[in-house]
């Protein structure tokens, strides 16, 4: 297997682990193991866990920043910001990425954890305001809607019949954050 198809297959590997079990629970011996490989051999590609998972996990906000921009190509306003909205709900899909956002914000006691999910957080930022032209408010709480997503798809709540979850599967329809404005939050 060549060098770069080797670390696809690492980092694919590595995403399930950091994924299910976050930056301290996470083994290398496992991503080794599931590899084929030693874990001498992970640690000369990636340099230290740390390193391995940090990576994975600006990739994963990566994903969804970049995934929200190019949905959003050529629009701004509203019309951008329903087009972010729907591509960003198609890609929670992707368990992984999901979880491996989650295990970014849940390792924030971290330093270099926290200095990137803080620049992964801003560049979110600054994908949803600088495309949308649309006022801090209105991205603040696109966002803040964003992480409730987040957490209901984490708990995967698909087929629990409770009213709490009927109530977070509602079908959301452009025109949501219409009403949530600089002018109307004074």
């Amino acid at each position: 297997m060549r060098g770069s198809e080797r670390r696809s297959q690492l980092l694919g590997i590595a995403g399930r682990e950091f994924a299910d079990h976050g930056l301290h629970g996470a083994s290398i011996e496992a991503i080794a193991r599931e590899a084929g490989i030693t874990q001498a051999y992970v640690f000369r590609m990636f340099g230290t866990k740390k390193a391995l998972f940090l990576e994975l996990v600006g990739a994963a906000f990566d994903r969804f920043s970049d995934g929200m921009s190019q949905a959003a190509e050529g629009k701004q306003g509203l019309d951008a910001l329903t087009l972010m909205g729907s591509q960003y709900y198609e890609l929670l899909a992707d368990r992984t990425t999901l979880l491996l956002q989650l295990q970014g914000f849940a390792a924030c006691g971290d330093p270099d954890v926290r200095d990137l999910v803080r620049a992964c957080l801003a560049h979110m930022w600054d994908t949803v305001a600088d495309t949308t032209g649309l006022d801090p408010v209105t991205v603040k709480s696109f966002l803040a809607y964003g992480m409730l997503l987040n957490n209901v798809a984490a708990l995967d709540i698909t087929d629990l019949d409770e009213p709490w979850a009927n109530g977070v599967r509602t079908q959301i329809h452009p025109g949501l954050f219409e009403h949530i404005t600089t002018q109307t939050n004074r």
